[in-house]
């Protein structure tokens, strides 16, 4: 029988209802310290029959934020804001991980606890403008991170972890993607060291691999995800040799057997943007056997074909979920899509985040 989004998944120690997931979206609605309210949980219960809820992206340290009233996964505070969303889900029958972040060099002295420097595998200034809360400002060129302090760095990841299960949630996805910490330090178009986390692809590709050791020995395999984006071309990313990057990682990554490699496609927006369409999870799946998790502009139709020709295991769904919290139902009666409201993606309040209608209404 031929295996279409409606059908069954095992991911890990984890059975999911559908192969519909929800893509992990900034949204910008915690409270002050970073903290989720019961606005988010309404939000992700409205979506829990997704087969999985892929948190938004999650800061597991201070100094890991770049954008604002984003949240975090490092004190208490932020612990019982997410309770909130994964009692909500649970509640609601769905399943939800919390996706892990750092932003490295994606930030700004104004985000910075201490008023610093951002942090990065080197002190290489991304091109763009950041929203500091009140202006659009330069970036600035990040401090490189000390080989001493990178153990540190693995321990926020860690902390992270141990909070999201304490928090309730399923699993995690360690966030490797989109141009935050890890990417620039995977990727040579951002990493310029020279040390045993710089050069060779084996070295570059070694914090990836120490993190992700590191919250397996937290969760177990069978619940952590990693995020990789080898096309994209976002936060002013590149690299030299993709194929051989990303094969490297997820060749590395396949002995570890985790719930899943979340690999995202080369989106019309990342061509646009200098990306060279062709590496992605179809480019990238003989090297990696276990599931693959896609995103990247999707509809029903295309992620049904990836599923059926195999180089896919579920679709993530990011903007059509965010406007369609019933999104499995309406692909499965064939019925029309809500349009997203735009200028609402990033904006505060419930107005175009948990007041779309469903079918129901």
């Amino acid at each position: 029988m031929q295996t279409t989004l409606f059908t069954p998944l095992q991911l890990g120690s984890l059975q999911t209802p559908n192969r519909i997931f929800l893509a992990p979206l900034t949204r910008c609605r915690a409270a002050q310290g970073n903290v989720p309210t019961e606005l988010n949980a309404e939000y992700y219960r409205q979506r829990a029959t997704a087969g999985l809820l892929i948190s938004e992206a999650t800061s597991v340290s201070p100094r890991g934020f770049g954008y604002p009233n984003t949240p975090g996964i490092f004190t208490e505070a932020q612990v019982e804001g997410w309770k909130k969303v994964t009692g909500a889900v649970h509640a609601a029958g769905g399943n939800i991980f919390l996706q892990l972040w750092h932003v490295g060099r994606i930030s700004h002295p104004s985000y910075q606890p201490d008023g610093g420097l951002p942090v990065a595998p080197s002190s290489i200034k991304p091109r763009g403008k950041i929203f500091t809360g009140t202006a659009m400002e330069d970036y600035v060129a990040p401090r490189a991170l000390e080989a001493s302090e990178i153990p540190g760095v693995i321990a926020e990841y860690v902390h992270g972890a141990h909070c999201a299960k304490k928090a309730g949630f399923d699993g995690v996805e360690i966030h490797n993607a989109n141009g935050y910490l890890l990417d620039q330090f995977l990727r040579d178009g951002t990493n310029q060291r020279t040390d045993s986390y710089g050069g060779a692809v084996q070295n570059r590709a070694r914090l990836t691999l120490e993190v992700t050791r590191a919250v397996v020995e937290v969760w177990g395999a069978d619940r952590v995800g990693i995020r990789l984006s080898p096309g994209g071309v976002f936060n002013d990313m590149k690299d030299s040799n993709p194929l051989q990057t990303f094969g490297h990682v997820l060749r590395e990554l396949s002995p570890m057997n985790l719930a899943y490699a979340h690999v995202t496609q080369v989106t019309a927006q990342d061509i646009a943007h200098g990306a060279t369409s062709g590496i992605g999870p179809k480019e990238l799946r003989p090297y990696y056997p276990g599931r693959i998790v896609t995103a990247g502009g999707f509809t029903q139709e295309s992620g049904n074909q990836a599923l059926a020709e195999g180089w896919a295991d579920a679709i993530a769904f990011g903007v059509p979920f965010l406007s369609n919290p019933d999104l499995p139902e309406r692909f499965r009666r064939g019925a029309a899509l809500n349009t997203p409201d735009e200028a609402t993606f990033y904006a505060s309040g419930p107005k175009g985040y948990t007041d779309y209608p469903t079918l129901a209404q």
